[in-house]
Formats: structure tokens, sequence, C-alpha cells
């Protein structure tokens, strides 16, 4: 028996058109095309005022942080990697962050549920062995500004106990209290592009390695015999 479909007028037209505006509100919302914002951060100690800390920039899993400490380059993260770095434009370098700025360490892209892991990935890679085993215990959620923000207490095996709060739908924390009391926050947080150029190593750059330059200063004849390394 020959078995037969039964075409509905119009149905094909409208379908495809249904099929198109899911795929271009697909396209289109923040999931798809990842998270592009940028914020400025401040730090408040012993409820002073707060003053200005610098400002960052997030793409995806990267982000940008430029702070007035270091006025003559940003750092750059990657949390994928990960990796941080720091360039210097004038001199068209760059080097490994380390342990140069906690902002590269603690304003990352983290899992709301397990902030910890992320901040361990980063101090691990900053060589900072007593935050590696950072604890998380989730506290409970917070009104940060006008969002939303669950919080924790991270705690080491050192007794050390940072507070952070975590923009859900950003993934990103808010405010970070730290060991010294000191709060930093990203404030005046706004949704906008950001160009994915300005979170790359620009070309041309090469990588400045501060244990090769004591090297060669120990093979010149500027190094005295006999100091400490």
């Amino acid at each position: 028996m020959t078995k037969y479909l039964m075409r509905v007028p119009g149905f094909d037209r409208t379908w495809l058109s249904l099929l198109a505006v899911t795929g271009f509100l697909a396209c289109s919302s923040p999931a798809a095309r990842g998270q592009q914002f940028s914020a400025d951060l401040v730090v408040e100690r012993d409820g002073a005022t707060a003053i200005s800390a610098g400002r960052l920039r997030v793409f995806d899993d990267k982000v940008r942080i430029e702070t007035a400490e270091l006025a003559d380059g940003f750092f750059l993260v990657d949390g994928s990697k990960p990796a941080a770095y720091f360039i210097r434009p004038a001199t068209r370098v760059f080097m490994n962050a380390k342990q140069s700025s906690r902002l590269t360490r603690l304003f990352v892209v983290v899992d709301p549920t397990d902030p910890c892991r992320q901040w361990q990935a980063m101090a691990r890679l900053a060589g900072i062995r007593e935050q590696s085993d950072w604890h998380c215990e989730h506290t409970g959620e917070e009104a940060t500004g006008v969002r939303t923000t669950v919080s924790y207490r991270a705690v080491s095996a050192s007794g050390a106990e940072i507070q952070g709060w975590i923009d859900v739908t950003r993934k990103f924390p808010l405010r970070i209290k730290l060991e010294d009391g000191a709060v930093i926050t990203a404030e005046n947080v706004r949704d906008e592009p950001q160009a994915a150029s300005a979170f790359e190593i620009p070309p041309g750059y090469r990588k400045f390695d501060p244990l090769t330059l004591i090297r060669q200063i120990k093979q010149s004849d500027v190094w005295v015999a006999g100091e400490k390394d």
C-alpha cells in the first residue's frame, strides 16, 4: 500500500519562519555570544571612603585589568588555560603576572557553585601554595548593588580567609573581602561589546623573563661574587 503525507497549506512556510526566528534569538542571546562587560574597581578599608583601584573588562573567560599602581601596562587573564600576564606597551614586552597583583587571582570567571576551584588554579599559577588549597563554604545570597549574588567564605589550611560575592549570571565576583579587611568591589557594571583584540597579547611583543635577566647579570662584570641569589 502506498502511503502519502498530508500537506497542510502554509505549514512549511510558517515552520521555517519559526525556525529562523528561534535561530536568530539563540545567536543573539548573551549565552550564545558569550559575556562581555566592563566595570570600575574600588577598594575600601576600615569603613573609609572607597577609592579607585582600576577597571576591568571581560570577554568570555578572559579578563583585562588596569590598575593605578601599574599604570604603565595592564593585566590579561585567561581562565580557560589558565594564564595571567602583565603587558607593557611602551617596551612591547609581556611577562608572567605571578604575584604582582592579587586582582588577577580573584577577579576571574568562576563557577558560581564552586568558585574555589578557579581561585585555587590561579593561586597555583601564581606560586602561592597556602592559597591553592582553599575550601569554599556557601554562606547565602545577598544584594550587591542592584544585583543578587551568592556569597562564599573561602578558607585555606593555614587559616587565611576571604569572602566573595558572585554574580550568578555573569559567573564573576562583584565583591571580595580580603584577609586584611580590605573590600574590593566591581562597580558600575556595564554590559557592552568588547574588542577581542584587547584580550590578546599584541603581535610582535616579546616575553620578558626576569630569571633570564638575572642569569645574564651573573655572567657579566657587574655581578659581585658571593652575592646571595
